[in-house]
């Protein structure tokens, strides 16, 4: 089934929410995918769009390479649009937007274009009505993909690893948001701090969650992902750990945070200013 053959009912703008993260193997990937599916699971429509070259966001949610027909690259380069390059997953009512290894040379291929920071946002405008929730999955780094994703995006979700230096690159990363507000996107919001790999066994993981809660304070979730070996075996099967095993702590965690993220949205819009346009 295409997208335009989805009776979508939709007439307000998606929350386009940027997952990410300079470091790699912190659950980025993880949160992304798994984040939608429980979106899904609870009638949210919900589109991942796959910033990351590697391409593991596609993968874990079983769309095959030979699939991946028109991707993110496409949509960046301007030849293809969300309509045409958004392929329904294993997951009802959850799209995707898949990745390919090309996106290695779209840094080169558009240095000389002066709208290459907003590629992404102009192929969001007017086509997200169709969705309630788009995540885009970031590649590790702070490179032109990502900045392409923040400059679309309404807000940031942070996943972080409960490891020694997990404050000293969230410091980094927390500076280049600030900057992508000053110059590019003045509206980009903190979605908030996710704590992944969490082990209560291990004193470290308690020692990093209250550092960064002492930090950050509220926009840290009180959900958080603990280390599982069902959600690390998922991607291996092509499926969020939802799918692979709704039972596991992994699963049950990420319906815990779509719960305390809509908690969050709900009592935002409710001490809105009346009146007052949705950001």
């Amino acid at each position: 089934m295409s997208l335009a053959d989805a009776d979508t009912g939709r007439a307000e703008s998606a929350r386009v929410i940027a997952v990410a993260n300079q470091k790699g193997g912190v659950g980025k990937t993880t949160t992304a995918i798994n984040l939608a599916t429980a979106l899904a699971a609870i009638n949210k429509r919900a589109l991942v769009i796959d910033l990351d070259p590697q391409g593991n966001a596609s993968t874990g949610l079983g769309i095959a390479v030979a699939d991946r027909v028109r991707t993110s690259y496409h949509l960046l380069m301007g030849e293809a649009d969300i309509e045409s390059a958004a392929t329904q997953t294993i997951v009802p009512g959850l799209w995707m937007i898949p990745s390919e290894p090309d996106l290695t040379g779209v840094e080169f291929e558009l240095v000389t274009e002066s709208d290459r920071a907003f590629r992404l946002r102009s192929a969001l405008e007017g086509a997200t009505e169709q969705f309630e929730y788009v995540l885009i999955d970031c590649p590790p780094g702070l490179g032109l993909l990502t900045l392409n994703g923040l400059v679309a995006a309404r807000s940031i979700l942070i996943p972080l690893q409960c490891e020694f230096f997990a404050l000293e690159g969230l410091t980094q990363l927390l500076g280049t948001i600030e900057r992508v507000r000053k110059g590019f996107n003045p509206s980009l919001e903190m979605e908030g701090v996710v704590l992944t790999m969490f082990d209560r066994r291990n004193n470290l993981s308690e020692q990093v969650a209250n550092d960064v809660r002492q930090y950050l304070g509220a926009k840290v979730f009180d959900t958080v992902i603990p280390r599982n070996v069902r959600v690390s075996e998922a991607p291996s099967h092509g499926k969020p750990v939802l799918l692979y095993d709704f039972r596991s702590a992994g699963a049950r965690a990420y319906m815990y945070l779509v719960s305390e993220m809509l908690r969050r949205e709900q009592a935002a819009a409710a001490q809105a200013p009346v009146g007052a346009a949705a950001v």
